[in-house]
């Protein structure tokens, strides 16, 4: 019971920080006009230096806090991490000028360690055969907050733009206390590596992976990827506001039910796929849709055509657990906290080039002195990205999956 309890809270804390970030995406257009007096065009810029402020301190210190719960435990790491996502949200709650909106991210993301932890908490306790399919847990995880954040935020947005960093604020804290008494420690002695400066940091930790054969490669597919992914949670409710004038009750309602769509997708039918195709396979089947998903949102001028699309961008996220759980398997059992902190990083490291490049393509095209007006030019980028990835896994060789230990490979 005490292992369901805490396999249930690592996943509930994956949900919360889904949470935390859908619950504002709803109001997060009008809140930064209020505090700044700007346009849209202003706040989406303003959102992508909050987004890239936040992003920066993450890629900076996740292989820092993912090396020490490789040293002290994954148990401190993720209730220190709760801890301080709930400060964060109290100070954007009260912030009545972006400046300290701004503090509030730079707080967040030196902490924002959740990520790395749980990745690295899920391979501690999965066979090598199954951390694919268990990391497809903390997708559905992930998911599941999607769903909740931005209803939960077209709730609260109705009493006002600071009510739901209230309640996100609330909900980290409950989960503390929650964790506080259901986590036991999986970092035993025979597993414990010491912690080292020169492999704490983003780059000496990287350096070193990307020594392992074949690492490499997937290290970088994984960060182009996140790149072109990165333009949903973005500039969805940026796009949709121009593109179809929603508000923030439907913004919420169309996030919900991706999120739906993505916790069926990696909670259940990845399980089944991966009984018949290898993590390469199914992560060119995830390319595949996610590139049909992106060049869909490009082009799109009715309301029924986003939740049409959903769908099929849903089957792209096949791709991420797979991944995932290929390179957990590629690396020693003293190494997870160090790849999952790792891997934060660069994701990390997307979000701080991303935004300001999907918010700066967003601006221009949608100014009235721009010849074009193409407000889906970012998902159009993001499809160019993708094809990309789909060139570079389709090139890796299917010998890949022995040095990793897969057997009975399919061809």
């Amino acid at each position: 019971m005490k292992n369901k309890l805490s396999l249930i809270f690592v996943l509930t804390t994956v949900a919360i920080d889904s949470i935390g970030i859908g619950i504002i995406i709803p109001v997060m257009p009008d809140l930064i006009r209020e505090v700044s007096g700007g346009s849209l065009a202003d706040a989406a810029v303003w959102a992508g230096v909050l987004t890239a402020s936040y992003s920066f301190m993450q890629f900076l210190c996740s292989p820092t806090v993912g090396s020490l719960s490789d040293r002290f435990g994954r148990r401190p790491v993720l209730l220190i991490s709760l801890l301080f996502m709930s400060i964060d949200y109290l100070i954007m709650g009260i912030a009545h000028t972006v400046f300290l909106l701004l503090l509030g991210r730079i707080l967040g993301g030196i902490t924002a360690s959740t990520p790395a932890t749980v990745g690295a908490y899920i391979a501690d306790i999965s066979q090598p055969e199954e951390k694919a399919k268990n990391f497809g847990l903390i997708g559905a995880a992930f998911g599941v907050g999607f769903v909740l954040g931005p209803l939960l935020g077209a709730v609260f947005a109705e009493f006002g733009t600071r009510a739901p960093f209230f309640a996100a604020a609330f909900i980290a804290f409950i989960n503390l206390l929650f964790g506080y008494f259901v986590l036991p420690e999986t970092v035993t002695d025979k597993i414990r590596r010491k912690f080292e400066w020169k492999r704490a940091n983003p780059v000496g930790g990287l350096l070193y992976l990307a020594q392992l054969p074949n690492l490499k490669l997937l290290i970088i597919i994984y960060f182009i990827f996140q790149l072109a992914f990165t333009v949903y949670p973005v500039l969805f409710s940026f796009f949709t506001v121009e593109r179809f004038g929603w508000d923030p009750k439907l913004i919420g309602i169309s996030l919900a039910g991706y999120g739906i769509l993505i916790a069926i997708v990696q909670g259940g039918l990845i399980r089944i796929v991966l009984n018949y195709l290898t993590e390469r396979q199914t992560m060119l089947v995830g390319f595949i849709f996610e590139i049909i998903g992106f060049i869909g949102y490009g082009f799109i001028d009715k309301t029924w055509m986003v939740f049409a699309l959903m769908p099929i961008g849903s089957l792209g996220s096949l791709a991420i657990p797979a991944h995932q759980g290929l390179m957990s398997r590629m690396v020693g059992v003293d190494q997870q906290g160090e790849l999952q902190g790792i891997l934060t990083s660069l994701t990390s490291l997307v979000y701080i080039i991303s935004p300001l490049v999907m918010t700066g393509l967003f601006y221009v095209f949608i100014n009235p002195d721009f010849p074009i007006y193409l407000p889906g030019a970012p998902f159009l980028f993001s499809a160019l990205i993708g094809i990309v990835c789909f060139i570079l896994v389709y090139r890796l060789k299917e010998t890949l999956y022995r040095q990793s230990g897969r057997k009975n490979l399919r061809a």
